[in-house]
């Protein structure tokens, strides 16, 4: 390789000297609400990726011949320049936004002078516990809408739920198999009403362990003023941090791996008019429903199907960006990745089916078929790159092929440009979500299983099993994934090996490679550092139920010495913790909870200034602690990123109890 002159590398250095400054003073002089602002940021954003692209093509390939040089420079850039043509789709996405709730409010009532419209509120269940389904039965019953009728829908068929609902005023339903898995429980619930003449003008479908806020109707139905809205959905809220979250101890200072799409991306494409359905938290109308023949069964991501099948009856989805609903986010490492591995199974059989982006036998809009190939792309392309950005630097550690023959200098210039601004622009519009390493590993912790999910829905799409993503149950103990792991240990080895073996054979030193070596040297140790932090995922830390959006508040609480005013600092189903008294283990107290009442209680652990409580709830308290804990308020948990926070818990810890 040429070597560059010193004129020429000092203009390298330039390009993302000035690019990183552009960067800085771009925040003061636009908005991110702003479409032409938008539109700006990632016009931009698409001119580095294809200087960068382009000069990868022509500058640092090795020449078409029977090499093992060609096979291995050709195929990372392949991967490499998919990859992008997958970025470029989401930066024209990101472009655009829209913001219902302006909206929303206009068209609230927009039924009068004729009565509220009825809803049948659908909670769809196979094996979650009774602690999580009396939290969504208890929100769903106070939910705000006048005319609105519950029903659990149970594939598990248990007598305890019949018993349940029962006390709780609720119906309860039930089929004799689970054939077509949540789309057709909740079709068997759609012909039940049909049979009994108990039409609902909407349904709203809610997952077992998703609360609703109790005005997630009034909000929701009022974007249904406009006729041919066929669906209308809201974001997903959790208020347990994710496996990532948890393990890394970053609970407090790093959100949730999806509010990136929640609360960036589906606005982005309700801009285009193609944000889709994601199944709880979104209500149907009824007319729709029944327009399109229900749910649809051929995918196991009926939600997002549901979305198209509408579409070509010339049905809209609606995207209302709200916290309407919380839900628990999965809380073990493998249902984590088999959620995701689900997601993309399904989007690959909706890829084969008669609404795939190829197909001609629905008439669905041209945005319709990029809204499917955005998300094909991104499936198909994200995961094998970040599996092969670490095996590729193994090729040159031990057998001395590089899959990138550039210089620093024009590594600088041309992916330091692009880089630096893309993680800019998707951190502007995202108030700083994107993290470098930690958005890598949410990426790299799913690549394997997501990878044969790919292929195995495309090559054989139908007849597969809906794995339900498992929901409570005890998470108290350390718990390693050694299985999980095992891939990224290997990497890992082989990576530390390779280094240590480059420089004791001098094989790094006397390389005739040039800079590339270099370049291989620091793309290696950041795979280190990635790995490492991905096996500390691996690795599952002890859960005790807590709720992401408690607020210290100041309760009385009665001791046999009398009243005294305390802090109350944390607060679940089942205990408080309180600060500013002194507590004797065993003791019995009485506290005062907002919205709950005198809740009788005994200290069962004590700390220096205050003390664990176990609460005795009646059956009417509970409940209104439920709805309390999360029928109410705003969005739970951390919905943006501090840096500062984030370097802090990394260092001292911030798990929650």
């Amino acid at each position: 390789m040429l070597e560059l002159h010193p004129t020429e590398q000092q203009s390298a250095y330039a390009v993302v000297a000035i690019v990183f400054g552009v960067a800085l003073v771009t925040p003061f002089v636009l908005r991110r609400e702003t479409v032409s602002h938008r539109v700006l940021i990632f016009a931009v954003a698409i001119v580095l990726s294809a200087r960068y692209i382009v000069w990868r093509a022509t500058e640092t390939l090795a020449p078409f011949g029977a090499t093992w040089d060609c096979l291995v420079t050709w195929s990372f850039f392949l991967i490499e320049a998919a990859a992008l043509v997958s970025s470029f789709s989401a930066f024209v996405i990101l472009m655009r936004r829209k913001n219902r709730s302006p909206e929303a409010t206009a068209a609230r009532n927009w039924w009068r002078p004729a009565p509220p419209p009825k809803v049948a509120v659908l909670i769809a269940t196979y094996n979650e516990e009774k602690e999580v389904l009396a939290r969504t039965i208890a929100g769903a019953k106070a939910l705000e809408h006048p005319h609105t009728v519950v029903y659990v829908l149970d594939d598990g068929r248990r007598d305890w739920l019949a018993d349940y609902c029962r006390e709780q005023a609720v119906n309860y339903l039930r089929r004799p198999d689970n054939k077509g898995s949540k789309a057709g429980n909740l079709n068997h619930a759609v012909a039940w009403l049909t049979e009994r003449g108990e039409v609902p003008d909407f349904v709203a479908v809610l997952d077992a362990d998703f609360v609703p806020h109790r005005n997630f109707l009034t909000r929701a139905l009022a974007l249904f003023h406009r006729h041919n809205v066929g669906l209308v959905q809201t974001p997903q809220h959790f208020f347990n941090p994710d496996p990532i979250q948890h393990n890394l101890g970053l609970s407090r200072s790093y959100p949730d791996e999806q509010r990136f799409f929640f609360d960036h991306l589906q606005p982005s494409r309700d801009g285009w008019d193609i944000a889709f359905c994601c199944g709880t938290s979104s209500v149907v109308r009824w007319t729709a429903l029944v327009d399109v023949g229900g749910f649809p069964t051929e995918s196991v991501t009926e939600d997002f199907l549901m979305t198209l099948v509408l579409e070509a009856k010339g049905w809209h989805t609606a995207y209302l960006n709200e916290a309407l609903t919380e839900g628990l986010a999965p809380e073990g490492l493998r249902e984590y990745v088999t959620q995701r591995a689900r997601w993309c199974l399904g989007l690959m059989q909706i890829v084969r089916s008669d609404y795939g982006p190829f197909s001609l036998r629905m008439p669905l809009r041209l945005r319709d078929r990029w809204s499917v190939l955005d998300s094909l792309l991104y499936w198909v392309t994200t995961y094998p790159f970040r599996l092969a950005a670490f095996i590729y630097p193994l090729l040159y550690w031990y057998f001395g092929t590089i899959a990138v023959y550039a210089s620093v200098p024009e590594i600088l210039s041309h992916f330091g440009a692009y880089y630096v601004w893309t993680l800019f622009a998707l951190n502007f519009i995202s108030r700083g979500l994107v993290i470098p390493i930690v958005n890598d590993v949410s990426q790299l912790l799913g690549a394997i299983p997501i990878i044969r999910a790919t292929w195995t829905g495309l090559i054989r799409p139908k007849n597969r099993s809906f794995k339900v993503t498992a929901k409570g149950g005890d998470r108290s103990q350390f718990v390693v994934q050694w299985r999980m792991m095992a891939p990224f240990l290997i990497l890992a080895a082989l990576t530390l090996v390779g280094l240590f073996v480059g420089f004791l054979s001098d094989r790094f030193v006397f390389s005739d490679a040039g800079e590339g070596k270099s370049i291989v040297l620091f793309w290696s140790l950041y795979n280190l550092m990635t790995l490492a932090v991905t096996m500390m995922v691996c690795v599952e830390m002890p859960r005790i139920e807590s709720h992401l959006d408690d607020r210290p508040q100041r309760v009385l609480m009665r001791l046999d010495d009398g009243l005294h005013r305390v802090w109350l600092t944390d607060l679940t189903q089942q205990s408080a913790l309180v600060r500013g008294v002194v507590l004797a283990e065993g003791s019995p107290v009485e506290i005062s909870v907002r919205d709950v009442g005198d809740v009788s209680g005994y200290v069962i652990e004590t700390t220096p200034d205050g003390g664990l409580i176990s609460l005795d709830t009646t059956d009417r308290q509970y409940e209104a602690l439920l709805r309390r804990l999360y029928a109410e308020g705003s969005a739970p948990g951390v919905t943006r990123t501090r840096i500062g926070a984030i370097l802090h818990d990394l260092v001292f810890g911030s798990h929650v109890r």
